[in-house]
């Protein structure tokens, strides 16, 4: 946070405001002395926090950014941009061509493998727009409101992103995606692990498959 409030165009937005889930880096000082408004989680986890966030929000537009180092906050017009083009979604896509994924200087790359393999799964299981989308499971992306409420969101953790994905292709959502730099991260690892996390999303997969056969949420 502290590396990139100075990089956030909050002049591109009406409103923005930080989902803090009792933190105790001195985040909570750092925000409050800028004059951000802090909105306090008090169930753990990531689907969590959007689902609060919508909640809160009193404008018509959604944009989910975390200030980690690794989403780029010039992205932020870019994503609004295509959302006044019609979209209900737009999601910053790290393979895209003219996009960096974090791991593309490695030769050993899991998350990119494991990504590319969820979003082919949910390509083939829900997609009937003609056009495949590139990075169902980044976190940094743009939603309509009204359209994030249709989706009746029900994870709890990192799978949030890949069900918004998955149940904006089952609702025939317009989506889009603009290509985007991973950058490097900042202040630790992340939280999402692989093995927890991959399990996770086939679990999601299997549940999103059965709600797709029941036709209900």
């Amino acid at each position: 946070m502290r590396a990139l409030v100075g990089r956030i165009p909050f002049e591109a937005v009406d409103e923005h405001f930080v989902v803090d889930y009792k933190s105790d880096d001195g985040t909570i000082d750092f925000v409050k002395k800028r004059g951000i408004r802090i909105v306090p989680q008090e169930n753990p986890g990531r689907g969590e926090a959007f689902r609060l966030s919508a909640s809160v929000a009193r404008g018509d537009l959604l944009v989910f950014f975390s200030p980690d180092g690794n989403e780029d906050p010039a992205d932020i017009p870019r994503l609004l941009s295509k959302l006044a083009e019609g979209y209900d979604m737009v999601i910053a896509s790290r393979f895209l061509p003219g996009s960096r994924n974090e791991e593309d200087s490695k030769l050993f790359r899991p998350r990119a493998w494991a990504n590319k393999a969820f979003t082919l799964v949910a390509n083939i299981l829900w997609n009937r727009s003609g056009r495949s989308i590139s990075d169902t499971i980044n976190g940094y992306r743009a939603i309509r409101k009204a359209a994030f409420e249709r989706m009746r969101l029900s994870a709890t953790g990192y799978a949030v992103e890949y069900q918004m994905s998955i149940r904006a292709m089952r609702l025939g959502m317009k989506v889009s995606e603009i290509p985007t730099i991973e950058g490097e991260r900042i202040g630790g690892e992340s939280k999402a692990k692989s093995i927890p996390t991959g399990l996770r999303f086939v679990a999601l997969i299997l549940s999103e498959i059965w709600v797709s056969i029941r036709g209900s949420y």
